[in-house]
């Protein structure tokens, strides 16, 4: 791609903007003439190969959107090509940063949704979801607290879809396993003493990964006892245990958790189709996962539940089917996942052929299950390669939201993370809704990550110190 402007533009925000949206356009040569005063922004666009032409003007907008002038290339180019997304120009990963960003800039939920739609392009739909989503989000974020993650990364096999930090417990790796979690349990206690001086308490806790419960009931019970003494609970407000997959639970490791004030776990089974998940290398045993589940509403956990749409050969009713089995779950969070190609993952390296699925059916019956069920969304995000521009939404019973996924997904507070390949942030408000953001990524490879776990954890102390 040849850009030329009267304005220093970004060309490779440009090129990437248009690999996503508009691959057509790779090889092509686009002029661009900017023409800006305080009040408006004027951008007139031309392919002469193509012999396209169109010119695009709007409201100086000033701080309340970051670059205006580059924004409105990229989007000149979809009115060029006449070129509609549901989401509109927003390509990133928190549409609903956008939105928050223009409430914090003095926008009233009227004049957001004017510029959403008319500058952006997005659809009504779509910002009827952003609008209840945000204020969702702005009753229970709160940047005076920090939350913790602490990765375990082990699963019992390695789903193709995937590319977390995730190793098979029988394969290679895992015979790092037992080193692992000694060095998790110094981490711990590194973690721990460093922050009883933080100025800020801690209000989630969230173990992922990989999959922790692939931890044996033992090293379970020693991880958590550990961490229950080392890390002040005091203003902890949820501690949730991804216990995503049935083949790596029973009854004890449930105890195990509620014995340390685990109050919420997440039970994943992605799709109720055994031929789908035998497809993506994912055991599933109907029977253990209902006595898991039945087990888990005695032991009064908050139980969410997984699923992803778009799974390699799975049809649209196959996808209907399973989402009328939920039905049967008295669930109090469902998180619904458009699948996207991960280039770390082994079915991004295989296929990336995609079933012609009838979107609009299924999200119709999504729409009747959580209304039936008395969810509403209260956190999304989008993802690059996601299947037909969908998103990620999490639904939720009133009073049953997970801060911990607010706070993760928006960015909004720092996040101290422990274990293989956990990413520590510390966020720094800078001006007008935009913040600066400084991570701190700890090994995904367990050996490497024993071997690193002092110096790491010097590291990652001093970024927090740095920003204390």
């Amino acid at each position: 791609m040849l850009i030329k402007s009267n304005k220093e533009l970004n060309a490779r925000s440009i090129e990437e903007f248009s690999r996503i949206m508009l691959p057509t356009l790779l090889n092509e040569e686009i002029i661009f003439e900017v023409y800006e005063t305080k009040e408006i922004i004027k951008i007139e666009t031309k392919i002469e190969k193509l012999n396209k032409k169109i010119e695009f003007e709007y409201k100086n907008l000033g701080s309340k959107i970051e670059d205006q002038v580059l924004t409105m290339a990229k989007i000149s180019l979809l009115k060029l090509m006449e070129v509609k997304y549901p989401w509109g120009s927003l390509m990133g990963v928190r549409p609903t940063k956008v939105l928050r960003r223009l409430l914090v800039n003095s926008c009233t939920y009227d004049e957001a949704r004017e510029i959403l739609k008319n500058f952006y392009m997005v659809t009504d739909k779509k910002i009827d979801l952003m609008e209840t989503v945000v204020k969702k989000e702005m009753e229970l974020m709160d940047k005076k607290y920090i939350n913790l993650y602490v990765g375990i990364p082990f699963c019992p096999t390695k789903c193709k879809y995937c590319s977390f930090a995730s190793y098979e417990i029988n394969g290679g790796v895992g015979r790092f396993y037992d080193d692992f979690v000694l060095a998790l349990l110094k981490e711990i206690e590194i973690v721990g003493k460093y922050l009883k001086t933080y100025d800020k308490k801690i209000s989630s806790i969230y173990f992922g990964g990989g999959t922790p419960s692939t931890l044996n009931e033992k090293d379970l019970d020693l991880v958590l006892k550990t961490f229950i003494e080392n890390i002040d609970m005091s203003t902890v407000k949820e501690f949730t245990f991804e216990a995503g997959r049935e083949d790596s639970l029973n009854i004890d490791k449930l105890r195990i958790l509620k014995k340390y004030s685990v109050d919420r776990i997440s039970l994943n089974p992605q799709s109720f189709n055994l031929d789908t998940l035998k497809r993506v290398n994912r055991k599933f045993n109907r029977e253990n996962f209902d006595l898991i589940y039945k087990e888990a509403k005695k032991l009064n956990f908050i139980v969410n539940m997984d699923f992803i749409i778009g799974l390699p050969e799975e049809t649209t009713e196959e996808i209907i089917a399973t989402v009328e089995e939920i039905k049967k779950y008295d669930i109090d969070n469902l998180t619904i996942h458009c699948l996207s190609f991960k280039r770390a993952s082994k079915l991004f390296k295989e296929s990336q052929d995609r079933e012609n699925i009838d979107r609009a059916l299924i999200e119709e019956k999504i729409e009747e299950i959580v209304k039936e069920k008395n969810m509403k969304p209260y956190y999304m995000y989008r993802q690059k390669n996601i299947i037909e521009w969908g998103e990620n939404i999490g639904y939720s019973k009133d009073g049953k939201e997970s801060i911990f996924n607010i706070e993760m997904i928006e960015e909004n507070q720092n996040t101290m993370a422990l274990g293989g390949g956990g990413i520590s942030k510390v966020v720094v408000e800078e001006r007008n809704g935009i913040d600066y953001i400084e991570r701190y990524v700890n090994p995904k490879d367990p050996a490497l990550y024993i071997r690193e776990l002092d110096k790491r954890c010097s590291e990652k102390i001093e970024m927090f110190e740095k920003y204390k």
